[in-house]
């Protein structure tokens, strides 16, 4: 059985992001990049199921500038197999990446399609629910849990009210949410075996996809600075601002 995981490079999440002084994006010059934190629990999640015997090999997959090769050796470091990096300067939507991990996933018959549940830099949630749709495969998001066996997943999925256990018959997509693992730490040993593995690198055009944009970005804003907060004597002075200042009882 073969893994497919997708990954993303996207502004660390320890970084303060900025606006453009022209306001049509986020400013990632000179700015700390890595794995986005849900894609590393999908890799480390596709990694346990290999060394569990569950499956043969894990594919990780990138979409994006040349730059995108450091995010997946640190996948390779984790323990993926080979990457595959489509590269493309362009700006890439999730339903454009929707369609190329499907062209990928047909070409390397893979079994199991693993995403985290969206990237902390657009946070869309859209990818994983996309690629299910155009392949016509269960699904499985938000997952907190996963056992294969007997030629089923089981998912164990966040949702509202608590907890929700699906079976899926196989092939199926999953997307992993925070509690599904814990990523392990990457050794520098790893690291260095990571430089020797398979990086292949191909072009959209050569899966015969589609990625032009369907939307734009019209203007990105900071949002507004909040206001101090004000200190009351008791719960009568706290009803009387709500009341007459902020007019919300």
């Amino acid at each position: 059985m073969k893994i497919l995981v997708a990954v993303k490079r996207v502004v660390d999440y320890n970084v303060k992001v900025r606006v453009k002084s022209d306001n049509s994006g986020i400013d990632i010059a000179n700015v700390k990049m890595s794995m986005n934190p849900f894609d590393e629990i999908a890799v480390e999640e596709a990694v346990r199921l290999k060394e569990a015997g569950v499956a043969a090999e894990v594919i990780v997959v990138s979409a994006g500038p040349t730059q995108c090769q450091e995010t997946l050796r640190t996948a390779l470091a984790i323990g993926a197999d080979r990457a595959i990096l489509v590269e493309s300067d362009l700006e890439l939507q999730p339903l454009a990446i929707a369609k190329i991990l499907k062209a990928l996933a047909q070409k390397e018959e893979a079994q199991i399609i693993i995403l985290g549940k969206q990237a902390i830099d657009d946070d869309s949630n859209q990818t994983g629910q996309m690629l299910a749709s155009l392949m016509d495969l269960p699904q499985g998001t938000f997952a907190s849990k996963v056992v294969v066996a007997d030629g089923k997943v089981t998912v164990t999925r966040e949702v509202d009210g608590g907890l929700e256990t699906i079976a899926l018959t196989l092939p199926a997509v999953i997307t992993t949410d925070l509690r599904l693992n814990e990523p392990r730490y990457v050794t520098l040993p790893n690291i260095m075996k990571a430089k020797k593995k398979i990086l292949e690198i191909i072009k959209p055009e050569e899966l015969g996809v589609d990625i032009a944009p369907r939307l734009k970005t019209l203007k990105v804003e900071e949002p507004p600075k909040r206001s101090a907060g004000v200190m009351v004597a008791d719960v009568a002075a706290l009803v009387e601002k709500l009341k007459n200042e902020a007019k919300v009882i």
